[in-house]
């Protein structure tokens, strides 16, 4: 967009869950928008070594709400952001103004029953806080003890590491843990002793090969090879160890058998283990960890919103000391809340669609969420939903009044995938969840993704000007150009 002249037309740049990563790279530049193969030099760079990441941890487990945020937040910024971001989202607030503002995006998870006001959340450098509930707080306090509204304690405020961990946590949702289980498990009888089981082995699982990817020493990484192979003898047990017909006490009794033995594998391993930092790291995984596996602890925060009276706040997030913060691709995986409302008073939405799922799934979301909370939306046409198998590479959603106009940008399309299958191939080729890309796998991506903004140039050069006129439509009165606000999801 830079190159052809586009960036500059942004007024916001929105993400969540990984685009948020991507996001907190950029930004930790701020020159980025000049200085973009500095950034894919880093992402295509050497990691950052255990030991670094090791240090971060040992601090976070000294704090109050330490929880399995905090580790995949440290294992993938070191395994896949290639660096420790230590600095803070308050800090971009007096960046170079050329760049978009930034706004990122999780879901409060706490109350699964709770008003939908009260589930998007959304941070940017100046302020985090519930858009739908207009309630938000100086980011650099986020994290901080109040009570009715007065600050009690100032906690330091989290760094992009623990932030990464919040926006980017879609392992918090059990369904995604499943993808990684035998079938034979799955399919079964899922009751609460085999979920916890679930979530133990598939947590730990991904863990061990996050911190594989932090390890250069050959010892090492055998060492961690052997214990997730372990891990996976230990889940690979046939069928039929498990009775067909169970009680549920019996089932509970028999995966907190194979729990046990989860814990007792790693920790044999971490005594047979040569002392250093993976020795370190395997003993943190046992003492601290693991019990928060079991808890199933997310991105537990100290709730701002705690007893506060001069606003209707749902009694779930009134009554709290704190609330849960994770991964917002769980609930819509496009931040299209953020930018719907007078709040920004956006004219046009510019959304390339990078999300794993079904194609305009997030834009059907996004439609129902606005219609929920009485926002404004425009129309789309259910037919072109039939095109889902094998999209376009540009639409157009053009809203009238209040509404926002969408350009839909899906990344593969009939452009780059000659047909339907070619289309599922590549959704499957660069799924979410694998080891972090080659150099050559990332240009690639690249590639398909500037052909998408140069194919479509002329499109949304027409639709920026559309929005100008709109824009000057609206403020007649005023003789001067005004900006526009336009933003990219």
């Amino acid at each position: 967009m830079k190159k052809d002249g586009l960036l500059d037309t942004l007024l916001y740049l929105g993400g969540v869950s990984g685009s948020t990563w991507s996001m907190s790279s950029l930004y930790s530049d701020p020159q980025w928008s000049t200085n973009m193969n500095t950034a894919v030099s880093k992402l295509s760079g050497p990691g950052v070594e255990l030991e670094q990441a090791l240090g971060w941890l040992i601090e976070r487990a000294k704090e109050e709400h330490f929880s399995l945020t905090d580790v995949w937040g440290a294992l993938t910024s070191a395994a896949f952001m290639k660096q420790m971001d230590l600095r803070h989202l308050s800090d971009d607030a007096g960046q170079n103004a050329t760049n978009p503002y930034p706004i990122y995006s999780a879901i409060e998870n706490s109350f699964s029953d709770g008003p939908i006001e009260g589930k998007w959340f959304e941070m940017s450098p100046h302020e985090s806080g519930f858009p739908e509930m207009g309630l938000f707080i100086e980011t650099s306090l986020l994290g901080s003890k109040f009570q009715d509204g007065r600050l009690l304690e100032k906690k330091p405020e989290m760094d992009m590491v623990k932030l990464q961990g919040i926006f980017g946590s879609a392992l918090a949702d059990v369904d995604i843990i499943r993808e990684f289980i035998p079938s034979w498990l799955v399919s079964g009888q899922v009751d609460r002793g085999a979920e916890e089981y679930l979530r133990v082995y598939g947590t730990t699982q991904r863990l061990l090969v996050l911190t594989s990817n932090t390890v250069n020493d050959p010892a090492a990484v055998s060492d961690l090879n052997g214990l997730q192979k372990i891990l996976k003898d230990k889940v690979n047990h046939n069928e039929s160890v498990l009775p067909e017909s169970r009680s549920l006490e019996e089932s509970e009794d028999i995966f907190q058998q194979r729990i046990a033995e989860i814990l007792e594998s790693v920790q044999a391993c971490c005594l047979n283990l040569e002392d250093g930092d993976l020795k370190t790291f395997v003993s943190l995984l046992t003492e601290q960890v693991l019990p928060l596996i079991l808890k199933w602890e997310w991105g537990t925060t100290n709730n701002f919103l705690y007893q506060y009276q001069d606003f209707p706040i749902p009694s779930c997030l009134h009554r709290k000391e704190s609330f849960q913060l994770i991964d917002a691709g769980l609930f819509i995986n496009v931040s299209y809340p953020s930018f719907l409302g007078d709040k920004r008073d956006i004219d046009l939405i510019i959304a390339p669609e990078f999300s794993a799922g079904n194609m305009f799934e997030t834009l059907t979301q996004a439609r129902d969420y606005a219609a929920e909370v009485n926002k404004p939306f425009p129309k789309i046409d259910d037919k072109v939903l039939e095109e889902r198998d094998w999209p376009k590479d540009c639409y157009v959603f053009e809203g009238k009044d209040k509404e926002p106009t969408i350009v839909y940008l899906p990344l593969f399309n009939r452009k780059n995938c000659k047909d339907a299958e070619e289309f599922s191939e590549k959704m499957e080729e660069f799924s979410t969840f694998q080891p972090p890309y080659s150099e050559e796998k990332m240009l690639s991506l690249l590639e398909m993704v500037k052909s998408n903004i140069k194919n479509n140039k002329e499109t949304l050069l027409r639709e920026i000007n559309k929005a100008v006129l709109r824009r000057q439509n609206k403020r007649k009165p005023e003789p001067y150009f005004l900006p526009y606000p336009c933003c990219l999801l």
